[in-house]
């Protein structure tokens, strides 16, 4: 079945993905990305992250030496006391708008301007993801916040505007779309199911074994059944976290240690800084339980053949469905057989 078109259920998010196994054969004449620049030096004196220097928002940077952490200077939402409108809807009830406050901040992972997350060392990772818990915790003790979303874009594939190594937080007052709908399907399973989708859906890959990646003992990496992204990953707690802050210090390493296992795969599949966007999805800022939530992050690649070949996003999968050429346990098979040594240190 696997080696013919057919189409895989998504049941975090309710949706299908159509995967074409034939089409990865097929001749590429389109467009060609340019592979990141080499040798960036450690500090930029042009660079708006670097230590020391001024911000495109005319803020000069402090001299940090660890993680960095500053109110983005051109936010994409705004708090309840800035300057965010009442938005006002039109009369035919199809026009229907409404205010969106909000605050967004950057994490810059080190003064370092030439390494990447998988380059950094292991405690350096845990350092990052500590200050995503601490920035999560205190985010979501607003009583304007309803969720906060963690998430990087890495490369200039996949829009980012500056190559110094960060990542940034959005905390919104409501729930965007994607955790809405992954809130939804993981309460409506546990109340038909009584225990949480997530490790129901990791005991089953276990057992599989197919497409798993890397695993340790408090989290696993592995390509979803149903992935979009050519080299796509799911990682995953191994039991009902709802969020970062809610780690122990052992869960906090076993995620470092996931994560510079999976970034290090990625960089070292065809040698180069691989792009990707990552994002945690965790429970809602609401102050209640969420025993149907377990904490993951998203890995959305898109590299599909080479350093130089991307996956797009358009036509069908734009208007109809998403759309997959190389299945997930070949992928997933193609980031196991990789060193997890980065090629830069061999």
């Amino acid at each position: 079945m696997f080696n013919s078109p057919h189409r895989r259920f998504n049941p975090l998010t309710r949706e299908w993905v159509l995967v074409s196994p034939q089409r990865a054969k097929r001749p590429w004449q389109g467009q060609v990305e340019k592979t990141a620049a080499p040798g960036l030096p450690q500090y930029d004196p042009t660079c708006y992250l670097c230590p020391g220097n001024q911000r495109a928002g005319e803020v000069r940077n402090p001299a940090y030496d660890s993680v960095f952490v500053f109110d983005n200077d051109f936010a994409a939402l705004l708090p309840v006391e800035g300057q965010t409108p009442q938005a006002k809807n039109q009369p035919a009830s199809l026009l229907t708008a409404e205010a969106e406050n909000g605050l967004c901040r950057v994490i810059c992972f080190s003064p370092r301007h030439d390494l990447t997350l998988p380059e950094l060392p292991p405690a350096q990772i845990e350092a990052v993801l500590c200050a995503w818990a601490q920035q999560t915790s205190d985010l979501s003790a607003r009583a304007d916040i309803a969720y906060v979303q963690v998430f990087e874009n890495k490369g200039a594939a996949m829009g980012c505007s500056n190559p110094h190594p960060h990542s940034q937080v959005w905390a919104s007052g409501h729930i965007p779309n994607e955790p809405a709908k992954e809130l939804a399907a993981q309460r409506d399973y546990l109340a038909e199911h009584k225990r949480p989708l997530l490790l129901d859906y990791l005991d089953e890959e276990t057992r599989l074994g197919q497409r798993i990646v890397a695993t340790n003992a408090h989290f696993t990496a592995l390509v979803p059944f149903w992935a979009v992204w050519p080299f796509e990953i799911l990682l995953t707690a191994h039991r009902p976290v709802a969020s970062l802050p809610q780690l122990t210090d052992a869960e906090f390493h076993a995620l470092a240690d996931l994560f510079k296992q999976v970034t290090t795969r990625y960089d070292n599949l065809f040698q180069t800084s691989f792009p990707y966007s990552m994002g945690f999805h965790q429970a809602p800022a609401d102050g209640q339980p969420h025993p149907e939530w377990v904490l993951h992050a998203h890995f959305y690649p898109p590299l599909l053949r080479s350093a130089t070949v991307r996956k797009f996003m358009v036509g069908y999968e734009m208007l109809a469905m998403p759309q997959r050429d190389i299945t997930a346990e070949s992928a997933a098979t193609r980031l196991r057989e990789v060193s997890e040594t980065h090629y830069k240190q061999r």
